[in-house]
């Protein structure tokens, strides 16, 4: 509400309770809902890291203009359409590593929480009641727009209506009739007010006045999302419950471009979650989002694709040679006074797997410096970008000493601590590494490496270049 960083306080002590809108459930996800939900997702996890106990609640809008007209153009009920790419949904988000949210509400399970809501509005005086339905009266909330920073006056040019039966154009459904014949065979429920159904915005409020109460921590959402969904969201729970603000913090995510232009079907730059898996892995897609700030513009294209998956294999190969390393020195028992003294405890048989050093307490001044650069970066509004460079930047420093084995057991398993906690706040299992390559293959890799050992003998460097960046654009990473 304030555009301003501050700390961060919680209604109540260590808990949080996390909305973030949900999808409308008539199309498959496409890559801007991506981009949101992996964003939030990430944002529980490090909240939970941080000691945090976060409900994370979405809506499911189930109910709704596009999802009736879709199911009327593809001649299928529209309960059957929304369970449909309900379910395509939940399974996008799932190839996406997306499993942070605690419960989907769909609106229609929620009937009677929206009925409950509309009549307590009307009886507030904020809502009126037509033939065509139930409207709530903008004018009667003297701060509509606020979060928007929209005055009412200015919005004429914002909101076109032409259901002459409002007292103003501006004022929004919060229950539809549809007994008219022209609405024959749409879904609708009983009502006080005749048979319909809910509004858009009226969902949400009813679902998390049923979970959380008047009041909450915080609330996400698309930046597109803000107005009228969200103002209209302020207004009416505000006003039903005399209380404010609705929410402690409102987060929003930046809007996804597709080389520079906004994503549409017209355009044929519309992308599914389901089409870009068929070409990228969910850890190459994660990362490519969190490589920017989640409130900033992401432009989506082939070349940014790309780079985050190397970088996805950068990390990987990283840790597997630092595998190779801590289980050559278990293979040899060089091992240091701690691990020997654990060795006896557990009578010779353990598990480095279960050994977790304090990277917090670690003296290896790269890993200090990364440790403290990464939880800094995201402490500060969650600042993946930042959060991900110092990562990128601990490997630079650290490759060499783990090359010539200048680093102690303890320091190994640290790191390697580390980045565990960075796989499961990120949502991304560095730890899965690629299979080996088969005979052939590798026959075929040294076939190449000594092909570009001779180029560079012979100062080519340009083609051995060449050589090398196309190895790495298929995740085989080059050292010279």
């Amino acid at each position: 509400m304030t555009r301003e960083k501050g700390e961060l306080n919680t209604l109540f002590a260590d808990k949080i309770k996390l909305f973030v809108c949900g999808p409308t459930v008539y199309d498959d996800a496409h890559i801007g809902h991506g981009r949101t939900y992996i964003s939030f997702d990430t944002i529980k996890r490090y909240l939970e890291f941080k000691g945090y106990s976060v409900f994370y609640l979405q809506n499911i809008t189930d109910i709704d203009d596009k999802i009736i007209n879709r199911a009327k153009e593809s001649g299928i009920d529209s309960k059957y359409l929304a369970e449909k790419f309900e379910k395509r949904f939940i399974e996008d988000m799932a190839a996406l590593n997306v499993t942070s949210v605690n419960y989907f509400a769909r609106a229609t399970d929620h009937i009677e929480e929206i009925l409950d809501q509309i009549q307590r509005l009307i009886d507030k005086g904020y809502a009126y009641v037509t033939e065509t339905g139930v409207y709530f009266e903008v004018a009667k909330f003297e701060d509509y727009g606020k979060l928007s920073n929209r005055k009412l006056e200015d919005l004429e040019t914002h909101r076109i209506d032409i259901d002459s039966s409002k007292k103003s154009p501006h004022d929004f459904a919060l229950w539809k009739n549809r007994e008219a014949p022209e609405y024959a065979g749409e879904p609708v429920w009983d009502s006080p007010w005749g048979k319909g159904r809910p509004g858009w915005h009226i969902e949400d409020t009813a679902i998390t006045e049923k979970y959380f109460g008047p009041q909450y921590d915080i609330h996400g959402g698309g930046l597109d999302l803000i107005f009228p969904h969200h103002d209209s969201e302020i207004a009416q729970m505000e006003a039903v419950s005399g209380k404010e603000p609705l929410v402690q913090y409102w987060m929003h995510t930046g809007f996804l471009n597709v080389s520079g232009e906004k994503m549409s079907k017209s355009l044929g730059n519309f992308i599914t979650i389901r089409e870009l898996l068929k070409e990228y892995s969910g850890d190459t897609f994660r990362l490519f989002v969190l490589l920017t700030h989640y409130r900033s513009p992401i432009d989506f294209s082939e070349v940014s694709l790309h780079q985050a998956e190397r970088n996805v294999s950068r990390i990987k190969n990283y840790l597997e040679n630092l595998d190779e390393k801590i289980n050559d020195i278990f293979e040899k028992g060089n091992l240091s006074e701690d691990l020997l003294k654990l060795a006896e405890l557990e009578e010779n048989e353990f598990d480095e797997e279960l050994i977790n050093f304090d990277y917090f307490k670690s003296n290896y001044p790269a890993l200090k410096e990364g440790v403290n650069e990464f939880f800094t970066s995201m402490d500060d509004d969650f600042s993946t970008p930042k959060a991900i460079a110092a990562i990128f930047s601990f490997i630079k420093q650290s490759n060499k000493d783990l090359e010539e084995d200048d680093l102690i057991i303890d320091d190994l398993l640290a790191i390697k601590h580390w980045f565990k906690d960075i796989s499961q706040i990120l949502g991304i299992d560095f730890f899965v590494y690629k299979d080996e390559t088969s005979g052939n293959e590798a026959e075929l890799l040294d076939i190449i490496a000594d092909v570009r050992l001779k180029l560079r003998a012979e100062k080519k460097y340009d083609l051995s270049d060449e050589i090398r960046d196309k190895l790495i654009s298929l995740g085989i990473e080059v050292s010279d």
